[in-house]
């Protein structure tokens, strides 16, 4: 799909001055408030981005302060992993 947006000319230039890609600039700005709004998942908004991996990703969100949507099960599943795996000293981190 293909969306067009319609800016007055002397608008258009005033955002461009700074010489990034404007659309470019729409797009990013899109995808994050999508992303925030919970509409779209990170590989949704990776694909959408076109970031090959996830740490582009990563780099993207944090670079505009947005962060990944990690939840405490989320950090006690991957706890849980760890202890399978036989981490030792992942029993003694506390969460607070």
């Amino acid at each position: 799909m293909e969306v067009t947006l319609h800016i007055p000319d002397d608008v258009a230039q005033r955002l461009s001055a700074s010489g990034d890609d404007l659309s470019r600039r729409a797009l990013e700005a899109f995808a994050l408030g999508e992303y925030k709004a919970g509409r779209l998942m990170e590989a949704q908004l990776r694909q959408l981005l076109g970031f090959k991996t996830s740490d582009a990703l990563d780099g993207f969100l944090k670079a505009h302060e947005v962060w990944l949507n990690y939840t405490m099960e989320d950090l006690e599943r991957e706890r849980e992993a760890l202890r399978r795996l036989g981490c030792q000293s992942i029993s003694r981190m506390r969460v607070e």
